[in-house]
């Protein structure tokens, strides 16, 4: 569960150091003081919408250490998918620019990892061994 929480902290620090590059783009940062970026309106509903959008691996960085393995699996693989998909798609908008690919290629990495991960956890893990467990074993 650790790793899936590191990969997706990994992600996040991804993308937002993507978008802060972004704002240091004059193409960019003129389209967003225009309110339009690559034919995109930006509007309140659109901020709104990407905060939703941005929220999932944020509160993916927590819920994977917190959830329990079945509810982990599902919400990783779900979440995984739709980040993976949407970052992969937003490649698709407008001309990226090679520092938007650039970092794509590690959240997309990164998300894809996480669905296999989660995908191939096919069981919950074992529990850890107690300390009287592994006195005993010391023992022999």
């Amino acid at each position: 569960m650790t790793r899936l929480s590191a990969l997706w902290t990994f992600a996040v620090l991804n993308y937002l150091y993507c978008d802060v590059l972004g704002h240091m783009d004059a193409d960019v940062l003129n389209g967003l003081l225009d309110r339009e970026v690559d034919g995109m309106r930006i509007t309140p509903g659109f901020l709104f919408g990407a905060g939703v959008l941005m929220e999932i691996p944020i509160a993916m960085v927590l819920l994977s250490l917190l959830l329990p393995w079945r509810a982990n699996r599902i919400a990783n693989l779900v979440a995984g998918s739709v980040m993976t998909l949407v970052q992969g798609a937003s490649l698709l908008v407008g001309t990226p620019t090679a520092y938007y690919v650039f970092y794509s290629v590690f959240e997309i990495g990164a998300t894809a990892s996480i669905v296999w991960l989660a995908w191939r956890r096919a069981s919950p893990p074992a529990p850890a061994p107690s300390p009287a467990d592994r006195a005993s074993a010391a023992a022999g």
